[in-house]
């Protein structure tokens, strides 16, 4: 018989603590927006290489408190990569950027947003 390989860590399916990530989702159809582990984040597209983080909140702090704002730099250039992920602590501040957000204009460019994780199919 073969013995039994020793697990270290969280995670593990007999551990007391454990949390499955999918228990952490709004539920739902394929496709559903998902909760990250810390709060609802949207991917912003679309982004002019010009933008600043002041650009981006000011448009985006209208739909609730945002908890973070990364904007990646492209090395060789310096500018916006032409995209941006923003999170929100709840689902409706998220889903309001989501649902207004798209087609705002920013710097001459139209902004597509959406939910930066949904829900995968389950087997």
């Amino acid at each position: 018989a073969r013995a039994k390989s020793k697990q270290k860590g969280r995670g593990f399916e007999g551990h007391a603590n454990a949390v499955k990530y999918n228990e952490q989702q709004t539920g739902g159809a394929p496709g559903a927006p998902q909760r990250s582990v810390e709060g609802w984040i949207i991917l912003v597209t679309n982004v002019h290489e010009e933008a600043d983080e002041e650009h981006l909140m000011d448009k985006f702090s209208e739909f609730g408190k945002i908890k973070s704002l990364t904007l990646n730099l492209d090395r060789q250039t310096g500018y916006v990569k032409g995209y941006c992920l923003i999170e929100y602590e709840t689902y409706n501040e998220a889903d309001a950027a989501v649902n207004e957000g798209t087609g705002i204009d920013l710097l001459g460019q139209v902004l597509a947003v959406n939910f930066a994780f949904v829900r995968g199919n389950q087997g």
